[in-house]
């Protein structure tokens, strides 16, 4: 692992662990990597003025992950397209693995993202008037994550 501390967010690799071979997709931009604990207020018998607030559970933002065009056919977009397309079937969730990488292609830090499926799929708009590049977003709703490295 490279010494570079704080590292600089070069680009981000996504993986799916199981039944997709492992082929990675990059991205120049990913957010959502965030978790808060939800808390629930108590009041006090005998005590009214007085409120307890005790943790109840963890709750975690939707992973947003943003490039160019995702190629059709990479296992990504197809799990993507027969999830939010094909209503009829059941939703097949995987657990997923997002790599801060550096310059050379080395994994810097990693999360692992539990029982992950997409819920959102965006292209930017269209104008001709601007030389921007074509920006695909996606959204995907997960269980939990954790740190690997």
């Amino acid at each position: 692992m490279s010494e570079m501390y704080p590292p600089v967010s070069f680009y981000f690799a996504l993986s799916l662990l199981e039944g997709m071979g492992g082929q990675a997709v990059f991205f120049k931009e990913v957010s959502g990597i965030t978790m808060n604990m939800e808390t629930e207020e108590i009041s006090e018998g005998g005590n009214n003025p007085f409120i307890h607030r005790v943790p109840a559970s963890s709750k975690y933002s939707n992973l947003v992950l943003k490039r160019g065009i995702i190629p059709k056919d990479s296992a990504i977009a197809k799990w993507c397209f027969d999830t939010l397309d094909e209503m009829s079937a059941a939703i097949k969730t995987h657990s997923i693995v997002v790599s801060l990488l550096d310059k050379k292609g080395n994994s810097l830090k990693s999360w692992n993202f539990v029982n992950a499926f997409p819920v959102k799929w965006t292209t930017s708009g269209f104008d001709a008037g601007k030389n921007e590049i074509l920006v695909e977003t996606l959204e995907l709703e997960f269980a939990y994550f954790s740190v690997l490295k």
